[in-house]
């Protein structure tokens, strides 16, 4: 299963913000055994967006897109899926019974914040998603995320991401198997290992600078028999001090 991941923010872009999402979403998506294609950053432009989304729909089995949903200015991520697959925004009944009932919450935990900024908030523009999306209700915010075709669109907060993942994380199953050797040996003096073990054995081998002393090297495949012939092989070449699964 490929799939592409879409951070959409102008805060990242301007290294206000760290990309976690990304990274956490490639780790758990490489661990369900689907490939990650793509990862990318895109500003909180609805043209630019929906573009994209459109043209990775077609290519990729799955795009998660997180970022630049809600009811503020910025928040123009639901417009250009909507955009995407030329659909209207609708208010689904049970989103927006969640909204009102997540804010109701905040107003009875925070009473003096709420009093304070005389806080009111178009309830609508907060649960509005593309026609014909499923919802995904947030557990841990305000605003929905969606699964609309193959994209899978959550909120920006990493507690709301990974939330709202778990709900999906079943329709992300792929073949994908790896292992992954620590050798204290320098990258150097393994490359023609690595390209010999390319050659010979169906996998992708990646290697990946020192941490903590010692360098990785990571054996992909779809063939988990594959892999461990390979791993095997490198093992008798390489000096390696632990193995991971």
């Amino acid at each position: 299963m490929e799939v592409a991941i879409l951070t959409v923010g102008d805060e990242v872009l301007a290294g206000d913000t760290a990309n976690t999402n990304a990274t956490w979403l490639a780790s758990q998506l490489t661990d369900s055994g689907a490939t990650v294609e793509r990862i990318l950053t895109l500003p909180d432009d609805r043209d630019l967006i929906a573009d994209h989304v459109c043209r990775w729909a077609d290519v990729f089995d799955a795009v998660i897109v997180t970022g630049g949903l809600g009811g503020t200015p910025d928040d123009v991520t639901v417009d250009a899926i909507a955009d995407a697959f030329d659909r209207d925004l609708t208010v689904d009944e049970a989103v927006r019974r969640d909204v009102i009932e997540t804010v109701a919450a905040y107003r009875e935990a925070n009473p003096e914040t709420v009093a304070a900024h005389d806080l009111e908030i178009d309830v609508d523009a907060w649960a509005a998603l593309p026609a014909g999306s499923r919802a995904l209700i947030n557990p841990e915010g305000l605003c929905p995320g969606c699964v609309l075709e193959n994209v899978y669109a959550f909120p920006g907060v990493p507690d709301e991401v990974k939330a709202l993942f778990e709900l999906v994380v079943d329709e992300f199953d792929g073949d994908g198997v790896s292992t992954t050797l620590h050798t204290p040996q320098p990258e150097g003096s393994m490359v023609g290992v690595l390209d010999d073990a390319r050659s010979r054995f169906d996998v992708t081998v990646g290697s990946y600078p020192a941490t903590e002393g010692r360098n990785r090297l990571k054996v992909l495949g779809t063939d988990a028999d594959a892999v461990a012939e390979a791993v095997a092989w490198l093992r008798e070449r390489v000096e390696v001090v632990r193995e991971e699964r």
